[in-house]
């Protein structure tokens, strides 16, 4: 038998493998490939291994611990690549890993807490799967349906690229709730046809307007409006009451400063369909969902009072 220690301070393999934790088939294999030659061999042609192998064996392992593939261990070892580059590398891949492991815990921990139905459950599932560079395309591919071919100089289009929604590294239930009704909301070809009929109209109405958008008069209907209709909601008011009527009476010479033309029923309805053209609830919800998954502070909706006018506003027609 080969001692277990041998002269001039070289060791056997089996010697190698109690000093190392590893076992003999794992040390025979990394010589074989030449990532930890032996140093010497004996008399009898077992392999001799010294100080440095040791020390070479010890950082094989660390770095195929922390998941580094042999050929760039060898690339290391043979000084054909820098440790410290390869170690940045590696620390960047294992946080991207660490990011998609939390979005997936984050889709259990949803799962757990409640029972999602088929559609929901195949959107979490597809979003513990995706990068945050796939999770863009989604509403980049969105943005491009709904942009794509007009003015890139306009301001809505402008402000809905600016604003994406960029999930947490380790997003909460509600965030992924949000997210997943995000992804369906935006692959959902109706609403992306709205949403580009509004930024068409939107565009229209800038180009004809004031060169101040909104301008103080559009900005101060916009919170009469919201005002009038919440409060008209939270009383119960009736659109078709004679309280609901009043409130419109109160709020028309606003509304005729900003929408134009001589009160009466029919430019009511008229002004009514134009005002519907930005009122949907669907893109309000974009915003909360928005808000929601990047951890904004929430508002308050605006589109019920809108609604509210609105169908205030077709009464007369209505009887």
């Amino acid at each position: 038998m080969v001692p277990m220690e041998t002269q001039h301070g070289l060791h056997t393999i089996g010697e190698l493998a109690k000093l190392t934790g590893l076992t003999v088939k794992t040390i025979r294999f990394y010589s074989d490939e030449g990532i930890v030659p032996p140093s010497d061999r004996s008399a009898a042609g077992y392999r001799l291994y010294d100080a440095e192998a040791v020390a070479r064996l010890d950082l094989v392992r660390t770095l195929r611990d922390l998941g580094i593939d042999l050929a760039t261990i060898r690339a290391v070892l043979e000084r054909k690549a820098d440790i410290g580059a390869v170690a940045t590398a590696h620390a960047d891949a294992l946080d991207a890993q660490i990011r998609v492991l939390r979005v997936r815990r984050a889709v259990l921990r949803t799962v757990a807490h409640r029972t999602p139905t088929e559609r929901e459950l195949s959107l979490m599932n597809r979003l513990a799967q995706l990068s945050a560079e796939e999770r863009q395309s989604i509403i980049d591919d969105y943005h491009e349906a709904v942009f794509g071919g007009l003015d890139a100089d306009n301001a809505v289009q402008q402000k809905y690229r600016a604003v994406a929604p960029a999930l947490p590294d380790d997003p909460t239930p509600e965030q992924v709730d949000a997210w997943v009704e995000l992804a369906e909301l935006v692959q959902d070809p109706s609403f992306r046809q709205r949403s580009r009929e509004m930024v068409v109209e939107s565009a229209r109405v800038r180009t004809e307007g004031a060169s101040e958008y909104p301008s103080p008069a559009q900005q101060d209907l916009a919170d009469k409006v919201t005002a009038a209709g919440r409060s008209a909601l939270g009383a119960g008011t009736a659109p078709d009451s004679a309280e609901g009527q009043a409130i419109v009476e109160e709020l028309m010479p606003a509304i005729t400063a900003v929408y134009g033309g001589t009160d009466s029923p029919s430019r009511r309805v008229e002004i009514a369909d134009e005002m519907s053209v930005f009122v949907d609830p669907r893109v309000e919800r974009y915003w909360q969902l928005l808000v929601i998954i990047n951890g904004w502070p929430a508002f308050e909706p605006r589109v019920p009072a809108w609604e509210w006018l609105i169908a205030a506003l077709r009464v007369e027609s209505a009887h």
